[in-house]
Formats: C-alpha cells, structure tokens, sequence
C-alpha cells in the first residue's frame, strides 16, 4: 500500500452526532477528528445541517493531507436501516460441501434478497450458522460429508433513498462515497475504547469472519477464503 492510500476518510451520521475523520491505516490512528453533539435530532440528515459541518471539515482534512478528499466511507446508525434473516437449506448431492458450493450457496442467497427487495441496498450480509449434518457450526467445516446443507443469514441494508440523498450532499464536494456500513453493528464488534473509524477500517478488512465481503466484478480476483469471505456483487 503506497502512502496515499494509507489515509482513508470517514464520516458518521446518526441521530445524536456527526463525526470525521482522516484514519491511517498504517498506524491505525486518527491525523484529524471532529464531532457535534446533535441532542437526538430526528432530523439529522437535514442537508443544511451536514452541508455546514462538511464545510466547517473538509478543506481542513485537504490541507492537513495534502489532497482533495475523492472518496470517503460513510457510518451511517439510523433506525431505519433494515435487519433480515434469511434461512436455506439445500440437498447436497456432492460428496461433501465444498468452498466453491458454499460461494454458490451465498450468491443465491443475495439473488434472493435483491429481488425481494428492490428498493434496498445491502450494507452487510453475515452468516449466522452453517448447517451440516443436521447440526448447527459457527464457522465453515469444508469438505465435510453431509446429505443436507444450511444457512441462517443475516442482512443490513438501507433505503435507495437514503443512499440516494447522501451521496447528493456528498457530490457538492467532488466526493463519492465508496462504502456504507451500519455504525450500530459496527460498534457492537469492538469495546468503547477504540475510535470509530479505527472499528470501521477492521469492519472492511475482515473482522468478522463470517462476514461475505462485496468486491468489485472488476477487482482482481482473489483465492475466496484467503482471510474472509470474498463474494462479487
């Protein structure tokens, strides 16, 4: 990773506060935070409101940097963010469970998803329990024999509008957002004393084992289960 790409921007919005940050990644530490209570507003995404925080931040992080921020990863805890579990199961007909039918597996499970829910962006897919056998595992057992094979999954996603709107804040400043993350599941993953983007940036690298990655159809490829799971969107 060169030095540019060590530093990732992160901005959280929810109903109580509003935060950034410039998190690098190298040293796992902030260079530039700042924060505004916002006493519970139930009218936090109210465009006036981030557009004057986002101008009160951005160019100090650009000056700080030494760039333009292009990208940035949005921590959003809203109670609208919608929770799904989702349940499967499937005769085997091959000798065992493979990786490759696990991968497949949790396509359809997405595929199912999406065409259930048009209007929703899935923010995390995680899998709950695999099912071998009958019984219940916590992590994947690969190439073990069984006649049937489970999954209890657990989807995250938001509103298209909401994503929608955001992203339209975000363009005033020539900045995409490059990955949502529900801040409440975030933060379930990590004791208090960590910051937030710091919980954020493990959240993306892989934290959670059993969570199902979404990578580019145009990233280089990787080997699926090098460290997590790895599923093209």
């Amino acid at each position: 990773m060169n030095k540019e790409n060590e530093l990732q921007c992160y901005l959280s919005v929810s109903p109580n506060k509003y935060g950034i940050y410039l998190f690098d990644t190298k040293n796992l530490t902030n260079l530039y935070k700042e924060e505004i209570i916002l006493n519970n507003d139930t009218n936090y995404q109210n465009h006036d409101k981030l557009k004057k925080f986002l101008d009160d931040n951005i160019f100090k992080i650009e000056k700080l940097s030494g760039k333009f921020i292009e990208s940035i990863y949005l921590v959003l805890e809203d109670k609208k963010i919608f929770n799904l579990e989702i349940g499967i199961k499937k005769k085997n007909y091959n000798i065992s469970v493979t990786k490759e039918y696990l991968e497949n597996s949790l396509v359809e499970v997405k595929d199912l998803f999406r065409e259930s829910y048009h209007n929703q962006e899935i923010l995390h897919m995680m899998i709950n329990k695999y099912f071998m056998n009958g019984e219940p595992y916590s992590l994947f057992v690969e190439n073990l024999k069984t006649d049937n094979f489970g999954l209890e999954i657990n989807f995250k996603s938001i509103s298209r509008n909401t994503i929608y709107d955001l992203n339209k804040i975000l363009e005033n400043y020539q900045i995409k957002i490059t990955k949502f993350l529900d801040g409440s599941y975030v933060k379930a993953n990590f004791s208090k004393d960590i910051e937030l983007a710091e919980m954020s940036y493990k959240i993306l690298s892989g934290y959670n084992q059993n969570e199902v990655i979404f990578v580019p159809k145009n990233t280089r490829k990787l080997a699926f289960f090098e460290k997590f799971f790895q599923l093209f969107s």
